[in-house]
Order: structure tokens, then sequence, then C-alpha cells
């Protein structure tokens, strides 16, 4: 026993004695721990989950143990800047998973020219705890100060062994990281190098890995892209000259139906379908789209697939067939590629291309990209004559972030009218504004959402239990953008113009609305002030998946034109994603093009798979959430065959449709080189 307690006297002097003369050191440690744990807990959730703290702290070892090469008197400075590196990842993660329930690339550095035209919607966002990171190495210079007052850097400078520290703390650190990758699994290092799904890597590798990979993945591809060029080109033709890839590229009954017509996208931002089946006290939120959809062919299960690009994705899909990049936005991150677009081949047929839009020409960086797309002209802000005091409460030429929906539509009829004239054939995208976050309120908006009843002593009462909330801004907004569509239907049905042309409504992704919120427009009880629980005959059962499913946005076809309105008509509820928009019209159109990742809805049709950025993909049999493995069956029971073939096909896309785009591989110039 006295041996014994002479060990444990030992060992708890060498422990005091460790912490007394690495006070600064360990500062540095658990002050970064702490904030890799809170980041986790602010936007994943898991703040003791044990795989990214190991993770996390094994880097943090790391990073730390190089301090001991440093003079003692300049060791605060390294870890200060770590600490300050380390906060400034969070902060921008934090702000970052809020807007897109995912984590930063560096490849958003190049994204941040665009906070000029969406300013507003960044900073009525902002919350208190997206800041609250910068304590950690406010804490950190207190605590030197504190050191400073006393004999500590004078006894380190005495005491402490550089090489032994530094040896000892680095081992600690690959211990911790030796254990990380130990127990990853090969899916855990295939989804590591692939970096499509950031959560599933922040939640299994923590963020510091996770931030360091990412920087790997982005510049490596840009510094090298010569040196996997030929192995990228091969998994392209191999992908495309697979028969079970393209097997459903046949002629069916509405091939080239299209030619010769004009075509015009109209682009409507963050529509989503579930305000279609939303009214407040007898007044329906998207009346107008309700009657469009009667009206043409409506694509009721259409899915957005949008990345960090978000509406400038949108665009990419619908026009190209292609997915997005998981390394950045291609209108900024690969402006300079070589594209295949749907205003291009119509050009090439003699068609006048344009596109239409209420922001500045630099928003989403179009004025390079679209003439790269294919577009001939461009009628931006500049075009349009509007009242641009923003700050006038009266004004409602200004909605949102610039020019209102309405007097852009009202605008656009009429250089629309001027093009037909001047041209025989025309391509064209719309694209609209009102409806972009922040939904801030304006005189403009006229949707009452109060709720009326009838309260416990037998009084009429009301209450606006949405009105402070993001799904209540939202639908707000949005019934004012249907509004807007309305007036635009109305002006183009009395037009003399457009009897041959087909109007093609999309929206471009979803409002980026919580399950928070989404689950308290469904299931709040204003009566009793609180949600409804599952014994509640009106409660609605509303979990992870459904918020998942319900961010469709309308698909609309919708034509003047007799002949094809007899055609265009009707639901079509086949699953469809984004990039199956443009095959779908290539082939109404009679283009012969088959390099795109989607595919003709009218030939797949039940048999359709919508792939997601992330990994995620739906099919009519299920929808896999591809961080956790799990999914939802939509159908009865899945055969596992199908799911791993799901799983091994949304993959294959997922790598080709990156390698067009890390690689370039439509520029000819860089085969003949």
């Amino acid at each position: 026993m006295k041996k014994l307690s002479h060990y444990l006297k030992k060992l708890i002097l060498n422990i005091v004695k460790y912490v007394y003369s690495n006070r600064l050191f360990l500062s540095y440690t658990i002050l970064a721990i702490i904030g890799t744990m809170v980041v986790r807990h602010f936007t994943i959730g898991n703040f003791w989950a044990y795989k990214p703290l190991i993770a996390d702290i094994g880097m943090i070892l790391l990073i730390g143990s190089f301090g001991y090469l440093v003079k003692p008197k300049n060791q605060f400075k390294y870890f200060f800047f770590w600490l300050i590196f380390f906060s400034l990842i969070e902060i921008i993660n934090s702000i970052y998973y809020m807007f897109y329930a995912s984590f930063a690339s560096m490849a958003e550095l190049a994204t941040v020219s665009q906070l000029e035209t969406v300013s507003d919607s960044v900073y009525t966002q902002l919350r208190v705890i997206d800041f609250l990171y910068v304590l950690e190495p406010v804490i950190f210079y207190y605590i030197h100060n504190s050191l400073k007052t006393s004999p500590y850097y004078n006894l380190i400078g005495r005491v402490e062994k550089k090489m032994p520290m530094f040896i000892s703390t680095l081992i600690a650190s690959l211990l911790f990281i030796g254990f990380t990758f130990a127990t990853a699994s090969n899916s855990d290092y295939s989804r590591l190098s692939k970096q499509w799904n950031r959560v599933y890597i922040v939640e299994r590798f923590g963020i510091i890995i996770y931030q360091g990979n990412d920087a790997i993945q982005t510049i490596i591809p840009k510094l090298s892209s010569l040196f996997g060029y030929d192995d990228a080109l091969n998994l392209m033709n191999d992908y495309f000259n697979d028969e079970d890839i393209n097997w459903y590229n046949n002629n069916n009954k509405y091939t080239g139906i299209l030619k010769g017509y004009n075509i015009i996208y109209v682009h409507m931002e963050s529509m989503q379908n579930f305000l279609m089946d939303l009214s407040f006290n007898g007044e329906e939120v998207t009346p107008n789209l309700n009657k469009l959809s009667k009206e043409g062919m409506f694509f009721s299960n259409f899915y957005p697939q949008v990345s960090i690009g978000t509406s400038s994705d949108a665009e990419f899909m619908t026009l190209t067939g292609l997915l997005p990049s998981t390394n950045g936005p291609i209108f900024v991150s690969y402006a300079d590629n070589t594209f295949r677009a749907l205003p291009q081949f119509l050009k090439d047929r003699g068609y006048y291309t344009f596109s239409m839009h209420g922001n500045y020409q630099s928003m989403w960086n179009r004025s390079n990209v679209h003439p790269r797309l294919g577009y001939t002209d461009m009628y931006y802000r500049d075009s349009f004559e509007f009242n641009e005091d923003s700050k006038d409460p009266n004004n409602t030429d200004w909605v949102g972030l610039g020019i209102s929906d309405k007097l852009f539509f009202k605008q656009a009829v009429d250089k629309l009218a001027t093009i037909e004239d001047s041209y025989t054939n025309y391509f064209g995208t719309l694209i609209t504004l009102s409806n972009h976050s922040p939904f801030a309120p304006n005189p403009a908006f006229t949707l009452n959402i109060n709720d009326y009843f009838t309260d416990s002593y037998g009084e009429q009462t009301s209450t606006c239990y949405l009105c402070e909330r993001d799904v209540g801004k939202y639908i707000v907004s949005a019934h004012y953008a249907d509004e807007a569509l309305g007036e635009f239907i109305e002006l183009i049905k009395n037009s003399s113009h457009f009897d041959n042309t087909l109007f093609v409504f999309y929206g471009d992704h979803d409002a980026k609305l919580s399950y928070k919120d989404m689950n308290y427009l469904y299931n709040y009880d204003p009566m009793t002030g609180e949600l409804k629980d599952e014994y509640d005959p009106t409660y609605v059962n509303y979990d992870s998946y459904d918020h998942q499913l319900n961010k469709k946005t309308p698909l609309i076809f919708w034509t003047k034109n007799s002949k094809l309105k007899s055609i265009l008509k009707g639901e079509n509820s086949n699953i469809m994603g984004m990039y199956d928009l443009a095959p779908t019209l290539f082939n109404m159109l009679d283009i012969d093009y088959n390099y795109v990742l989607g595919h003709d809805i009218f030939n797949i049709k039940d048999n359709n798979i919508v792939i997601f950025p992330n990994g995620n993909f739906l099919t009519k049999e299920v929808y896999y959430n591809n961080s956790t493995g799990e999914y939802k069956e939509l159908r009865g029971v899945v055969d596992t065959e199908f799911l791993n073939k799901s799983i091994e096909q949304s993959e294959r896309a997922l790598e080709v449709g990156n390698a067009i785009i890390t690689y370039d591989l439509f520029n000819e110039k860089k085969r003949d080189d």
C-alpha cells in the first residue's frame, strides 16, 4: 500500500508540475476543443459524439505540438494565431450551416463577392451564437496577460524541454488521429475522398480534418487537373457508352413536337409545391400557380438538386442536364469552362437567345457565364425602369433585393414582344427576384395569415402565430410572387404575341426553411399555443424524411398554342430532378445529345432516380440518406439488390459529373493538347 501511495503521490506531483509549466498550451488545447464541440452542437447537434471529438483532439494536439519548437516568448503568438484560425472556421461554418444545412468549403471564398446583392438576406439571419467563437482567442489573450504578470514565462524558459515535449505531444496526437482512421470503414474513406457529404465527414472525422481535407480537395484538382485528365475522360466515355445507363434513349410520342417553337424559361425564386396546398381565411396562397398547373402539364414531383450555387446551380442543371459541382459554384469556380447547354444548341439552329433579371449581371457571375451557356444578350437591372429608393416604405417598385416581380414582368412582356417581332425564333430565361430570402415585410404583400378562432371563453379572437417565423414571412412573400405571376400570365394571354411559344415555369430551389419551422406550420395549435402531439386527430406526422421530400418545386409546361395545349396537359407524377428537364426538352426539340446525367422523363418514366449532390437519392421506391446509410421506404419493402444498385449508380453519376466540371472535359482544345 505504501508503494502504491508513493506512486500516486508522484503521479499527482508530475501532473501538477505538467499543468503548472504548460498552462499556455493547455489553455490553447481546451479552448480549441470546446470551440469544435460548440460548433457541432449548434449545427449537427452532437456535442458529446466521441468520434469527431477524438479526431479534433488529435488535430489540435498535432498543431499544438509544434508550438513547443517555438521560443517561449513567441509561443503565445503561435497558439493565438491558431485559435483565431479555428474561430474563423467555426464562425463561417456556423453561419453557412444555417443557410445550407452543410459545411463551408474553401471554394465558397470565391462567392464572397456575391454578398453585395444579398447582404440583407445574410445580415437578418445572423445570430449571437454565430460569434460565440470569438471568445476563444479573447479568453486566451486574457490568460496570456495574466501569465505575463506572473513568473510563468521565465519559469518555462528555464525548465521547458522543447524536443521531449514536442515528441510526446506529437505521439499523443498521432494516437488520437490513428484511432480515428483505424476505426474508419471503407465507406468512410470513400466519403472523405469524394467530399460529397460534408455533414457526414464532420460527424465522423471532426471539423478540422474536414476543413483540411476540403482544402486539399479544392486546391489539388485546380493545380494538377492535367495529370488526371485522361482517366477522367475515360471515366466519362465509359459512363456514356454504358447501355445500362443509356437504355432509355429512344424516341417517344413527344419527340420533336417543339421543333420550331420558341421557349421561355421562367425561373421562379424559392417557389415550393407545398404552397399550392395552403389557404388562409379562404384565400389560396398560390391561386395563379394552381390555375397554371391545371391549364398546362404539371410535373408534381420535380426536385431541386442544387448545391452551394443555389439559383445558379438550378440554371446550370436545367440547361445542361448535369449535376452541380461539390467543389464550389460552377458559375464562380468554373466560369471559364466549356459548356454544352440548351441555349447554345438552339443558337446554332438560328434562335436568338437571351436572359432577363432584375438584379445585377454580376450576381452569380452571370455576366461571364451566360454568354458561355449560349445567351446572346442579357437584359438586367440597367435595362429596366424603376424607383431605386429601397428605403421608401411606399415604394412598391422595389421588393426584396431589387425591382419587384410585378414591374419586372410588365416590362419584360414588352421586351419579349419586341424580340418576337425581330426574330423568327428565340429562347430566353426570365429570372424572378422578389421571393428571395430574407422574405422581409413589404407594403406590396397583402395575404392575411391571421388565425381566427373562438377561445375558451366563447369569444372570437385571432392570432398571427406565423407572422414572426420564417415560414410565415415566406408564405406572405410567395403569395406576392404568385400575384406577379398571375399578372404576367394575363399579359401574355392578352397579347397578340407568343402563340408559338412554350413557357417552362420552374421553382429554382426550396426556401431553406428549417424542419422546426415547417413542423410549426403543420402542427402548431393557436388555441393552446403549443405543438400538437401524435394523439391529436389533426396531428401531421412530419419527420426528417418528409422534410426532405417536401422540398420539391413546381415545374409546369404552359402555352397559348392550341395544338401544343392539347398535348401538354394533365399531371405527370413521375419522380423527376432538375437535371431531367434539359434531356426532356432536347428530345422534344429533336436535339440529338446524350451527354447528360438526367433523363428524358417521358422515356424513363417511373424508373427514374434523382441524385442529390450530397449523395442522397430518391426513386419511386425509396429516399436514401447517404450520411447515415438509412432510408425511408416509399412503396413497401425495398429490395436490397435494387438499393445497392441505386447507391452504385448515384456514386458513379456524381463522380462523372464532378470529373466533367473539374477537368473541363467538354473543352475540345484540351483533348487536342
